[in-house]
């Protein structure tokens, strides 16, 4: 969707010339031949940069009229985003390592000043996944250890952040942990994913002894298509979240009547509205204890949320049986 009103005037101008004056390819100097002026959104403000373009005007020089653009710039900004890289690294921060959604991102980055749309956020988001994708990418660093090993097993899977936008496909070496491949594609569909198995197979230094993934249909028609005859086994995470789906919907079922049993909760906090008294501090806490169980959930089957939610719920209980007979 288009901007549909204007961007805020720059509040900072910065000028930048390329530092290299010869052409590398004829060895003549390069030429000042015209300005470029891009404005760039940072979490300091907006800044107007003035770029210097240099260019070879050598006819017979294979980078004829090529331009050379400052080096500093891609510093600052990725090429034909208008949004600086510290933009970029701080959603990510807060996604990744503080795990905010979102909108809880943009409203961060709108109290610091920084003027963008909620669908923006999403888009820069899905940059900084594909640029530490790129980061951790590098095959040819891993090709010694490969080569040690004298096998790969393949794990593919997708990583969507949200959902019906671009989905970031990894593809990562079992035995040795690293990842090899990773690209964001807006559809999944066998030929795509057959693609990026087949680019992975073709720089492999070693043969692929099997393939590991989630199970989805086109995946598994893509590894028959690309890796005909290799083993594909469902991972074990998965196999065991489908064998324990049973426990998983009996414990949900026994959470959502155990909620039933505590709505009146909301009915005392309204009782003890305005009092300070001390039974009424009493009465708050508990109340607050009820709430924390019921929105404190586990990772079934391991720690299923509605046992959980029992035992603390039990504990609630005998805490205010003792209390009872303490004071009477």
């Amino acid at each position: 969707m288009p901007r549909t009103t204007r961007r805020p005037a720059p509040t900072s101008t910065l000028a930048l010339v390329p530092l290299t004056t010869t052409c590398p390819a004829c060895a003549q100097p390069l030429l000042a031949d015209y300005r470029n002026y891009r404005t760039l959104t940072t979490l300091q403000g907006i800044c107007r940069l003035d770029l210097l373009i240099r260019r070879c005007h050598q006819r017979a020089c294979p980078r004829y009229l090529v331009p050379f653009r400052p080096e500093a710039e891609g510093r600052l900004a990725l090429p034909h985003h208008e949004f600086g890289l510290d933009v970029l690294a701080h959603i990510g921060t807060l996604r990744h390592a503080r795990h905010h959604s979102v909108p809880e991102i943009h409203r961060d980055l709108t109290d610091r000043g920084v003027v963008l749309a909620p669908r923006t956020v999403t888009n820069l988001l899905n940059r900084y996944d594909e640029l530490r994708a790129l980061a951790a990418t590098r095959p040819q660093q891993y090709r010694a250890e490969l080569e040690k090993q004298r096998r790969v097993i393949l794990a593919l899977d997708g990583l969507q952040p949200d959902v019906g936008h671009e989905v970031l496909w990894v593809i990562r070496d079992c035995l040795s942990g690293h990842i090899l491949l990773a690209e964001s594609l807006l559809s999944a569909t066998q030929d795509d994913l057959a693609r990026l198995l087949s680019r992975v197979t073709g720089v492999l230094p070693v043969p692929v002894a099997a393939v590991v993934s989630d199970g989805q249909h086109s995946i598994r028609r893509a590894v028959a298509q690309a890796l005909p005859g290799v083993p594909h086994q469902l991972c074990h995470f998965h196999y065991l979240r489908e064998a324990a789906r049973p426990l998983y919907e009996a414990d949900r079922h026994a959470k959502k009547e155990l909620k039933k049993r505590v709505r009146g909760v909301r009915v005392l906090e309204r009782q003890v509205e305005g009092r300070s008294d001390e039974w009424a501090e009493v009465v708050r806490g508990y109340c607050a204890a009820v709430r924390g169980a019921l929105t404190d959930d586990g990772r079934p089957p391991l720690t299923p949320s509605g046992l959980r939610l029992e035992e603390r719920l039990h504990a609630i209980a005998a805490s205010l049986d003792r209390l009872a007979e303490k004071r009477g």
